[in-house]
């Protein structure tokens, strides 16, 4: 299992081509061990699925073999006592290869296996979510879905909803040496920013998030030093706590803006809904009761304020949690996983399964 965690690591696997050769690497290793996975395609991008056993409970462990950039030594692997080096060991390499090595296991006994098993590996998390979207979409989302990104071996119970959008900020022009004549559109977005700041949405709570979060993502405006800006597009990159809405706090927004900046336009890119995964979910206590036994300490539940692929599935009313092994640095210079979490992580998938 690290040799082949190895072995995907040093698969540049940045880009599209990168992750397809990678999730090719995984589909010839499944094949060597007499698995029979099915490989789709969309829009130039692989994604692999494979099932086993039978019942009418169907659980499905996703990965991606997708990464972020890293400089050329990162895709050499290298141990240094428990620690495994490289970028994609934590994020989410690891999880793959534990995934599918415990995949295996399970393969080698149907007779024991009382539920379906689905293995889902994907090319695209890192940008778009695609690929998994486009499984799910084929209807393969199961009653519950461990994403296996780098957890700790703690639950990702929920996570926050995605609202990506544009203010577009209408002034007038004028010479920049007569400011007054005009209407200077930079500074229409800094009230406006500051209007935004004061909405009610960003007062939410629960059990696991004390606010959502607003990111001023990007901002557009302006040609020349002697000319003032006529317009200016600022863009917000919103994370929702779960319980809200996207179109109450679309709606919110859209009517701040109306009522201070009638010239004003929301542009709305991406919605993605709240992962909202309940605490007492038959599945989650399940293994959040084997992770403490195996790892012989709490195992804590938590709300995670990025999105994973979860996100696809939970839509469909499965159960989906973020889960997988310790490590640190994902997307930094010194990316590494605990060789240890990663076989935990494996044992710990296939009691899930088995008992």
């Amino acid at each position: 299992m690290i040799e082949l965690l190895k072995d995907l690591i040093r698969i540049k696997s940045d880009d599209i081509e990168g992750a397809n050769k990678a999730l090719l690497y995984c589909k010839s290793w499944l094949e060597e061990r007499d698995i029979a996975p099915v490989l789709y395609e969309h829009n130039a991008k692989f994604m692999l699925f494979a099932e086993i056993g039978s019942g009418d409970d169907c659980i499905v462990w996703n990965g991606h073999v997708d990464v972020v950039p890293g400089n050329p030594e990162q895709f050499i692997p290298y141990i240094e006592g428990d620690l495994l080096y490289g970028r994609g060991s934590a994020d989410m390499k690891a999880g793959v290869a534990a995934m599918m090595q415990a995949f295996y296991e399970l393969s080698l006994v149907p007779h024991r296996l009382k539920k379906k098993v689905q293995l889902h590996i994907v090319t695209d998390e890192e940008t778009s979510g695609d690929t998994s979207k486009f499984l799910v979409d084929q209807g393969f989302h199961g009653d519950f879905v461990i994403c296996g990104e780098p957890t700790q071996l703690h639950i990702g119970l929920q996570a926050k909803g995605i609202v990506q959008l544009d203010i577009v900020l209408k002034g007038k022009s004028s010479h920049g040496s007569r400011p007054w004549e005009g209407i200077n559109a930079i500074e229409q977005a800094f009230a406006f920013d500051q209007e935004m700041r004061k909405l009610s949405f960003l007062s939410a709570r629960n059990t696991f998030y004390d606010y959502p979060s607003l990111n001023l993502a990007k901002i557009h405006a302006g040609e020349r030093f002697n000319v003032v800006p006529d317009k200016c597009i600022i863009s917000y990159d919103i994370r929702f706590v779960p319980g809200q809405q996207a179109d109450n706090i679309i709606k919110e927004i859209k009517h701040a803006a109306s009522s201070h900046f009638p010239d004003s336009n929301v542009i709305i890119h991406s919605i993605a809904p709240a992962v909202t995964t309940e605490e007492n979910n038959e599945y989650v206590k399940k293994i959040q009761q084997i992770t403490s036994i195996l790892t012989e300490r709490p195992t804590k539940l938590f709300g995670q304020h990025g999105s994973a692929d979860t996100r696809f599935y939970a839509e469909t009313g499965a159960g989906a949690i973020e889960f997988g092994p310790s490590g640190a640095d994902w997307h930094g210079e010194k990316e590494y996983v605990l060789i240890s979490a990663v076989q935990q992580f494996k044992q710990i998938l296939i009691s899930f399964i088995l008992e």
